[in-house]
């Protein structure tokens, strides 16, 4: 637990009971939904929360409901009406079991065989199209679930879908459905070192091998006949846009990346100044109980500076303009190192979740995917940009809000200049 997270927990548990979930992820729920969470469940879930030692039994309580009521349909003989309700099952199981910060409680493997066996349930239900997915990774083990098309595929484009740090596989089973499978891509929804079941199994976070997770990762996709090897991409929120970034940049075999809400700043915007929250979880993925060594052996080595010259893939960011966890100038100015083809896009007045335009960020992020893999977007030199107003336009040829007024704000004045930056 971090100083400021043993201080300041009461104005958390306040926040939650006067303002709920929005207190602390303005709009999120519309990001919560492309994660499957239904938002009949997800006010439910809230209705029985006023602090934050709540969460876990409102969690576990409506995921029990749901799967009861799936059980139900199951011996009825409605698979799919079934199988839709294992889903938001599995999604609060997990959910549950997150705000556990102890690999060795027991309560958490107790939630998380809920949502192992929600999962199952539902893979079983789609006709095996659903597979739970372990691989050996550096003397410990790695966990996935694959999401194939229906019908034969052989050869098709496969993305890897990069969970945020606080987030676990399951949370992509809805968007792997919708977004790939639907249009015959093959998805893999993966968790890395210091996620889910991968952190429960005992192994933490470093600075790099979060990026070669995911090349054991492309390892697996490219062994598989419904996959061209050639055409695997990966989408990321978060955290995992900030992954993704350091593993298209020293893997190449990654085809295309693309990125939402990635945190690309100088981690002292989430680390010290967002809510203490998002450190703790980050100080319990790498393992780390001591705050100075934890500053001083990771969070100081964190950002990416320079790394990102090393992209060869196109790239697609989009972030949020008031995205809490890394400062928009932070955010462009990394845009800008990037030498491969790239686009960004700036959402007008939208938070890190990103909720009011998260059905489009999910769409358009899946589709410009599908035509990256398929070898479009990807001519020397693109750099297209994008700022979104709220209200429906767009800026289109830069990125920077338009109440900036044309002025350039320090952090880009460097990377604009052409300046080295450290």
């Amino acid at each position: 637990m971090t100083v400021r997270s043993t201080g300041q927990s009461w104005a958390l548990d306040i926040a939650l009971a006067q303002g709920g979930f929005d207190a602390l992820h303005p709009e999120a729920k519309g990001t919560l939904e492309q994660l499957g969470h239904d938002h009949t469940d997800f006010d439910k879930v809230f209705a029985l929360v006023k602090s934050g030692a709540m969460l876990p039994k409102a969690w576990a309580t409506v995921a029990g409901q749901a799967e009861e009521r799936a059980a139900h349909h199951e011996r009825g003989g409605f698979a799919q009406t079934a199988a839709d309700l294992y889903l938001r099952a599995a999604v609060m199981w997990g959910r549950a079991q997150y705000s556990l910060f102890d690999a060795t409680d027991q309560r958490k493997a107790a939630l998380r065989a809920r949502a192992d066996h929600c999962v199952e349930r539902l893979g079983a239900l789609r006709g095996n199209r659903v597979r739970r997915v372990v691989l050996d990774f550096e003397g410990s083990r790695i966990f996935a679930l694959l999401h194939l098309p229906a019908g034969q595929v052989r050869n098709a484009p496969a993305v890897i879908l990069g969970p945020g740090m606080d987030m676990i596989k399951e949370d992509y089973i809805y968007a792997a459905e919708r977004y790939y499978t639907s249009r015959g891509m093959v998805a893999l929804s993966i968790e890395g070192p210091g996620q889910g079941e991968t952190r429960a199994g005992g192994l933490t976070v470093d600075l790099a091998n979060y990026e070669r997770a995911i090349g054991r990762y492309l390892d697996h996709l490219a062994a598989l006949p419904e996959v061209d090897p050639h055409r695997i991409g990966m989408f990321g929120i978060s955290m995992s846009g900030y992954w993704g970034s350091r593993a298209a940049a020293t893997d190449h075999r990654l085809a295309a990346l693309a990125a939402f809400e990635a945190v690309t700043g100088d981690f002292r915007t989430i680390f010290e100044r967002a809510q203490p929250t998002f450190k703790n979880n980050y100080m319990y993925m790498a393992g780390y109980t001591d705050e100075a060594a934890f500053d001083r052996d990771l969070a100081e080595r964190m950002p990416l500076a320079d790394l990102v010259q090393d992209i060869a893939c196109p790239v697609l960011h989009g972030i949020g303009e008031f995205d809490e966890l890394t400062q928009l100038e932070q955010a462009i100015a990394s845009y800008e190192r990037i030498r491969a083809p790239k686009e960004l896009r700036v959402y007008e007045n939208e938070f890190h979740p990103l909720g009011g335009v998260a059905a489009e960020v999910f769409r358009f992020g899946a589709e410009w995917l599908e035509r990256a893999l398929n070898g479009e977007l990807a001519e020397p030199g693109r750099d297209v940009r994008h700022y979104v107003h709220r209200d429906g336009r767009t800026t289109d040829g830069s990125a920077d809000p338009t109440w900036w007024l044309g002025a350039v704000p320090p952090e880009l004045v460097a990377v604009r200049s052409g300046a080295a930056v450290s």
